[in-house]
């Protein structure tokens, strides 16, 4: 094994820095991680920009991470190996001790480890890693088609389980990019009728191709009459976090029909209480999730044929990736590829 290790560190907010750190060994619980792909995600932006200045040393970013198992910590249980395929997700491994992990409610942890926020990602060509927020990466799955399926995937897998909409129930997903483009695959294949929301005639195509029954132009349609001749949705699950947009939608809601959260946003929704009251319809939050339901993703992901639609940038481009990440052009996900490290 190689004595050092490139990664992106954020030395200032904004700035993605390349640089060689010492190749680290993995405490107890811990495992170190030959990085072989990692996926740019939206949260990313926020870790890059909204970096602490002082810390450190400075973090590296990244959370949707894919490599194989090179060095193990003590305490690690026997289902990992070396030379194991794994991934990590945002949620980088829970405690097992907070009142949460007593419940079992994993992804609720209160000492859980974010990555790239709270402890170092995947932009570099190692990582350590809890133990308890590794999964298991199928075979079938390419490095780059994983890594985006370990959050944005996870997220909306997720978050149409919890919908409560049953198959044949007509289901909405606002905004088509990085997450709303996996949602559309997810709900076309569990059955439910799938209306894709979103802004301008150009995704229209692409959204029916991802697997929507019928597209609407936000900018020239009203998303919320034409749910109500479909009946209303069972549910809407809104990938954006613009508040007035997602709010607007709450009239769309058929009786008892949930409206599921995945956009972060500081703004508050203007929520009529009346429609909820009477027809019991309800607002949700949904949170990625836990290493057991990534590795429900993934399998789903293999069974039905569920594929990100990738954009591959070599290691040595991220800042370039990055900007492609900014600029919201990227279709639909930006996964950096890692180089092949002897030893």
């Amino acid at each position: 094994m190689n004595p050092t290790y490139r990664a992106l560190q954020v030395t200032r907010p904004g700035v993605l820095e390349l640089v060689e750190r010492l190749t680290p060994t993995p405490a107890v619980g811990e495992v170190l991680i030959r990085v072989e792909a990692c996926g740019l995600c939206g949260a990313d932006i926020g870790d890059i920009e909204g970096a602490n200045a002082v810390q450190q040393p400075p973090r590296v970013p990244g959370h949707e991470v894919v490599g194989r198992l090179v060095a193990l910590g003590e305490q690690v249980p026997p289902m990992w190996r070396l030379g194991q395929r794994v991934g990590v997700g945002r949620l980088g491994g829970h405690c097992q001790a907070c009142p949460m992990c007593r419940r079992g409610l994993f992804n609720l942890c209160q000492d859980q480890a974010f990555v790239g926020a709270t402890r170092d990602g995947g932009y570099a060509e190692m990582m350590l890693a809890r133990a308890t927020g590794l999964v298991s990466i199928p075979d079938e799955l390419d490095a780059h088609e994983a890594a985006p399926l370990l959050c944005a995937g996870l997220a909306t897998f997720n978050a149409l389980k919890k919908c409560g909409a049953e198959a044949g129930d007509t289901v909405a997903i606002l905004g088509i990019g990085g997450l709303g483009h996996l949602a559309l695959q997810y709900a076309r294949r569990m059955g439910f009728r799938v209306l894709a929301i979103g802004r301008g005639a150009d995704i229209a195509q692409e959204a029916l191709a991802l697997g929507a029954h019928r597209y609407v132009d936000a900018l020239v349609e009203d998303a919320v009459a034409a749910l109500k001749q479909l009946g209303g949705a069972q549910a809407i699950v809104a990938t954006i976090g613009h508040a007035a947009t997602v709010s607007a939608l709450l009239g769309a809601l058929a009786p008892t029909g949930r409206l599921v959260l995945l956009g972060g946003g500081k703004e508050p929704l203007a929520v009529p209480i009346g429609p909820l009251v009477v027809g019991e319809r309800s607002i949700a939050g949904s949170i990625t999730g836990t290493p057991h339901e990534s590795e429900r993703t993934l399998d789903f992901s293999v069974l039905a044929g569920v594929q990100p639609r990738v954009e591959v940038v070599p290691f040595e481009r991220a800042p370039d990736a990055y900007q492609r990440l900014k600029s919201g052009q990227a279709k639909f996900r930006v996964v950096l590829s890692m180089p092949a490290l002897p030893g």
